[in-house]
């Protein structure tokens, strides 16, 4: 069983276009996810699944890896069986490319995966590096939250102080949560990027206004998109710019069987303006204010999001 079809997604995915998929636990029954997994996951993946003590984590696995190979049998047209993946040393999966190279499509393709209390999210695009990070908002508590917080920059956590204490500021802390572990996961770094070494300035509406990065990455063009595709589902998308700035992302929703179920498209912008170095990540520095990016260097901000229907809720 290679999958129900191999037919390439019905547009060649233009370089500055981003697909992201969120696809629940439930859209995909437990015996076809078994199934599933049985037909197309490779030994690692298979053998990683039967360590999962509870089943509900086995589940969640499963779903989210077998829609990943779906997604890029949609992409590339090699069948889910046949698509070979290779594992950085810090675990990051990315496509290992066939003899006679893809069937579908042009550039490199790069892909991340995310997911969270029966929950998946999945970025796929040409030509550039992605990040994805989904969180509960509704399964994570306050004491936890503070504990998040902890880990970020002097500036983000002075930010966060002047925020009123409650549902607000747990937002808040949850957001910046997400956005960096997009980034860091885009770059292929994980956990192993400390979290103090980068930052953010969000405005009211989730939206990045500016962005400190770490010292590695001094030129930091990267567009973000903070996004809630379903209640208290905080959804956050690192896109790397490019040759040129990604012109849309496209939201889809539901288990991938066809390469439609096309729910909403955004803007995500030119690259985030950047902070002075230092800025957030020194401490005792003044922290910009939440609802401006504060010290910048030249450059267009990014674009809100727009529309093409209403979404069930976007931030």
């Amino acid at each position: 069983m290679t999958g129900a079809r191999t037919d390439c997604a019905p547009r060649t995915h233009r370089g500055d276009e981003v697909r992201l998929w969120i696809c629940a636990n439930d859209d995909l029954g437990p015996g076809m996810a078994t199934a599933l997994a049985g037909h197309w996951l490779d030994e690692h993946e298979l053998a990683t699944a039967d360590r999962f003590v509870f089943e509900r984590d086995r589940r969640q696995y499963l779903v989210a890896h077998v829609m990943v190979r779906r997604l890029l049998s949609l992409e590339t047209g090699v069948p889910e069986a046949l698509v070979e993946l290779r594992r950085s040393d810090r675990g990051r999966p990315s496509l290992r490319p066939p003899d006679g190279g893809l069937r579908c499509g042009h550039g490199e393709l790069d892909f991340n995966l995310s997911h969270a209390h029966g929950y998946n999210a999945i970025v796929v695009a040409r030509g550039r590096r992605v990040g994805v990070d989904v969180e509960r908002f509704d399964r994570v508590g306050g004491r936890a939250l503070e504990g998040i917080a902890e880990s970020f920059t002097p500036g983000e956590r002075r930010q966060l102080a002047g925020l009123p204490a409650g549902g607000v500021r747990d937002r808040a802390v949850l957001r910046l949560w997400t956005l960096k572990e997009a980034y860091s996961k885009a770059r292929g770094l994980g956990l192993g990027l400390p979290f103090d070494s980068f930052g953010f300035v969000l405005s009211g509406s989730d939206r990045v206004l500016a962005f400190e990065p770490p010292a590695d990455d001094p030129a930091g063009r990267w567009s973000f998109l903070a996004l809630e595709p379903e209640p208290d589902l905080l959804l956050s998308v690192a896109v790397e710019a490019g040759a040129e700035p990604p012109r849309a992302v496209h939201l889809h929703g539901g288990f991938p069987w066809r390469p439609a179920a096309l729910r909403d498209s955004f803007t995500p912008g030119h690259p985030a303006p950047l902070l002075t170095p230092g800025t957030l990540s020194v401490p005792g520095t003044a922290a910009p204010a939440a609802a401006r990016p504060g010290p910048v260097r030249p450059g267009p901000a990014g674009t809100p999001p727009h529309h093409t229907e209403a979404p069930r809720s976007a931030a």
